[in-house]
C-alpha cells in the first residue's frame, strides 16, 4: 500500500523512506545534520573492511567515513537527506514494508 498525504496547498505528497546508503557515501554528514529522527549515524570502514562506529576512538583504524542507516523505522519520508547528499548514494522506498 502506497501512502500519500495532502500538503497545505492541497497537492499530493508521497513520502519516500530511506532504506539504505550505498558504498559511494563519502561520510560528509550532511544527511545526518538535516535528519531530525536519528535514522543514521557516522561510521567508518577499517583497512580490513570492518564497519566501526566513528566515535569509538578508532580514528587511526578508519580508512574512510560513511553514513550507516541503523534506525530505518524512524524515517518519516521527508526526503531532506536526499536533497543534501552530494553523491546521490541513498536508496528510498515509497512504503514502510
Amino acid at each position: 500500500m502506497v501512502v500519500s498525504f495532502v500538503s497545505r496547498d492541497g497537492s499530493r505528497w508521497f513520502p519516500e523512506y530511506l532504506s539504505r546508503i550505498d558504498a559511494s557515501c563519502i561520510g560528509c554528514g550532511r544527511c545526518f545534520k538535516v535528519c531530525s529522527r536519528d535514522v543514521m549515524h557516522l561510521g567508518g570502514i577499517t583497512d580490513s573492511g570492518d564497519i566501526v562506529d566513528a566515535g569509538d576512538g578508532a580514528d587511526d583504524e578508519v580508512e574512510r567515513l560513511l553514513m550507516i542507516v541503523d534506525h530505518p523505522g524512524r524515517c518519516i519520508g521527508c526526503g531532506a537527506c536526499a536533497r543534501v547528499c552530494p553523491k546521490n548514494c541513498q536508496s528510498h522506498i515509497t512504503s514502510s514494508d
